[in-house]
């Protein structure tokens, strides 16, 4: 995969790739966009490090470098974003045969109460939880929907969700890369640490079930 990307370092392609993976998972939680932008990120850090120690001009390539990056947050937030809003549209529209589906999973019928209290309280902050969780951000864009919460409660919760993964994805791709070059061993570490994250995102989502059990 590093090798791949690699050859598509400097053109869309790479931007089209990562953002058609970002918009997808939220119907196919299975698809890797989390590590897709975390190679992306890796394999653009460890060529701007070599670059660095070869030519000498560092700063022209640390600026250059730093835009990259900067490109690639913004396009993997606006992908994830994107993504939201066209599942929860289609929730909303189709509301009856998306809330039969999720009422067939206990688990998604919890997480689907949890979110609509959390939104009408001003506690939002558990859709950003949930993009991290493992298809999270499924159940929090088809709930929002199904429950025909407005726009403005979950847009900019949406917004932030996005542009919290998108930074902490590329931040992990940038430092692997940067100390550790263009490696597995960087992107893998990267990746683990993206996973650890997902976990405690999943604990933290848990805990409101165990408060209202006592």
């Amino acid at each position: 995969m590093l090798d791949s990307l690699g050859s598509l370092r400097g053109t869309p392609w790479v931007y089209v790739i990562v953002s058609l993976s970002i918009v997808l998972d939220v119907f196919v939680p299975i698809l890797p966009s989390g590590v897709l932008v975390i190679t992306a990120a890796t394999t653009a850090a460890g060529a701007g490090t070599a670059a660095d120690a070869v030519g000498g001009v560092a700063s022209v390539h640390t600026g250059a470098h730093l835009a990259e990056m900067f490109s690639l947050m913004l396009c993997a937030a606006t992908a994830s974003v994107l993504g939201d809003m066209v599942a929860y549209r289609l929730a909303w529209r189709g509301g009856d045969r998306f809330d039969r589906a999720i009422g067939r999973s206990r688990r998604l019928t919890a997480a689907q109460e949890r979110l609509g209290a959390a939104l009408t309280r001003g506690g939002g902050g558990i859709v950003v939880l949930a993009r991290f969780a493992p298809a999270g951000r499924s159940v929090v864009s088809l709930g929002a929907g199904i429950a025909h919460r407005t726009v403005r409660e979950f847009l900019p919760w949406s917004a932030l969700a996005g542009l919290a993964w998108a930074a902490y994805s590329v931040s992990l791709g940038y430092f692997g890369g940067h100390w550790l070059g263009t490696s597995w061993v960087g992107t893998a570490l990267s990746v683990v640490a993206l996973f650890a994250a997902g976990s405690a995102a999943a604990f933290l989502m848990r805990r409101p079930d165990r408060s209202t059990a006592h």
